[in-house]
């Protein structure tokens, strides 16, 4: 009989855990949220949590037995079901862990990609690694049927290998239309220099939501509202004010981005039955009747975006339409910060392959497949540093599939890199001018006529070496004689 030493894998580490950290990120947990850890191992995660002020408790089956499993806002179920070599207690322990969440459930475990990094032999539906311990790795798309068919729920893709269950619909709702909407970066408003500056300071909260959401808050929804009252004889005058400050143009294309951004998160809704109005969050509700004649025209709106996707020409079209990113015979490369400045139907096409992998950490660009359905998130470390930095991980979303595929790059000898940076982002990036000066010297030095002979870093040192250059920084330079 196989003995698995289950208690071996709880890890030592030095911060927080990977879906802990992401909840953070994702601001699944705010000040007044409670965190249980189920099975927190030797309880790193508790501890930081606690040093970062948060009500955080855990229990562990082999090093925390006598701490009580208790309820809380958010439970954390991170790298636990991994560990478990007996697929029915998988089972009860995904329940148990879930009858504690009041609010969501994270759950985390090991990708299949990572099982070429952990020795070992076969053992059920895993391995017993060399430590005795035992390792399931599950594919994206398997894990989240798991935890759907257990739980009779529709997880979350957070990350690669990490899923949130929400208790609420209305808050998974809220999580959706942040994430589309927290993508795309607010042009601060300056409020007319003419008001006294107890007047900005009042207003200025006001007309960051009104940069943000494209619309005046209801009542329910005002900001510091009352230091609104104590500057204003009402909040109806401080509305009144602000619309007198923002200029129409201002106002409009406001409107036009939060319209955009509320399109694309009922589209990107569909996939999971789109919910009624009623059942929408207070604040989306508004939204759409603030930006569109109904919830009905709204979602015609959403689904038009929706067909465009099965429209190869309108694809193709919306791709060779973008104002930035490289675009190539197979596909579009964009640089992540600028994603939401895309064209809505991309931003759709791009959102569809988030929605099977979750955010992918350290990723620099989407490639954007004009042939098949297939969205990819390419990671270049380097990016901003290295000239022409290489490709150290690859994350494909098949669409049609539903799989994702990983690839590493990073002990490859002769890895990918990049040419012509300045194609890839939007005209405000920061060094887009210094990429840009890069890649006219090098065409002034005929290095990028053939772009087959020059897409690894062997090929790229031989045609510098060939020219007899190098490159210092961002600049071409003539390479020094050998002694």
């Amino acid at each position: 009989m196989t003995t698995v030493e289950r208690g071996r894998t709880a890890m030592m580490r030095t911060g927080l855990s990977k879906p802990l950290s992401i909840a953070l990120a994702d601001d699944l947990l705010t000040p007044d949220t409670s965190v249980f850890d189920y099975g927190c191992g030797r309880g790193g995660d508790v501890l930081r949590l606690k040093t970062l002020g948060y009500d955080a408790s855990g229990w562990d089956p082999n090093h925390a037995a006598d701490l009580p499993r208790k309820e809380a806002d958010v439970v954390n179920l991170g790298y636990v079901v991994n560990v478990i070599e007996d697929p029915h207690e998988r089972v009860s322990v995904l329940h148990s862990a879930w009858s504690l969440a009041r609010r969501a459930l994270i759950v985390a475990a090991r990708p299949d990609w990572e099982a070429r990094y952990v020795q070992g032999r076969s053992h059920g539906d895993g391995i017993i690694t060399t430590k005795g311990t035992f390792q399931k790795f599950f594919k994206q798309d398997e894990l989240r049927a798991w935890i759907d068919n257990y739980l009779t729920v529709r997880s979350i893709a957070a990350a690669p290998g990490v899923f949130y269950v929400f208790r609420e619909d209305s808050t998974s709702h809220t999580f959706l239309a942040n994430r589309v909407r927290n993508r795309r970066a607010y042009r601060r408003v300056e409020i007319d220099e003419s008001l006294l500056e107890t007047q900005r300071s009042a207003l200025q909260p006001l007309v960051d939501f009104v940069a943000e959401r494209g619309r005046v808050p209801d009542v329910t929804e005002i900001p510091n509202s009352d230091e609104l009252k104590n500057t204003f004889p009402t909040v109806k005058h401080a509305i009144a004010v602000i619309r007198q400050t923002i200029p129409n143009d201002t106002w409009a294309r406001a409107q036009e981005a939060a319209r955009r951004d509320l399109t694309v998160y009922l589209a990107l809704t569909a996939f999971g039955g789109r919910t009624k109005f009623t059942n929408l969050p207070e604040d989306i509700q508004f939204d759409v009747k603030a930006l569109y004649d109904s919830y009905r025209a709204a979602c015609e709106s959403a689904d038009q975006l929706l067909f465009s996707l099965a429209d190869q020409a309108a694809l193709n079209k919306a791709c060779s339409s973008a104002a930035f990113g490289k675009l190539t015979p197979e596909a579009l490369y964009v640089h992540v910060s600028a994603i939401n400045r895309l064209d809505p139907v991309l931003r759709v096409y791009e959102g569809c392959g988030r929605a099977l992998t979750g955010t992918v950490d350290g990723a620099t660009l989407v490639k954007l497949n004009r042939v098949e359905p297939k969205v990819s998130y390419l990671n270049y470390p380097e990016f901003d540093r290295d000239p022409h930095p290489a490709l150290n991980t690859s994350l494909r979303a098949d669409l049609r599939r539903l799989h994702v595929k990983y690839t590493d790059f990073g002990s490859s000898q002769n890895p990918p890199i990049l040419h012509r940076k300045e194609t890839f982002v939007a005209d405000d990036y920061p060094r887009r001018d210094t990429f840009a000066r890069l890649t006219s010297q090098e065409e002034r030095a005929s290095l990028l006529d053939d772009a087959r002979a020059i897409g690894t870093q062997e090929r790229w040192k031989a045609r510098l070496d060939q020219a007899g250059l190098r490159l210092a920084g961002h600049r071409l330079v003539r390479a020094r004689p050998a002694e």
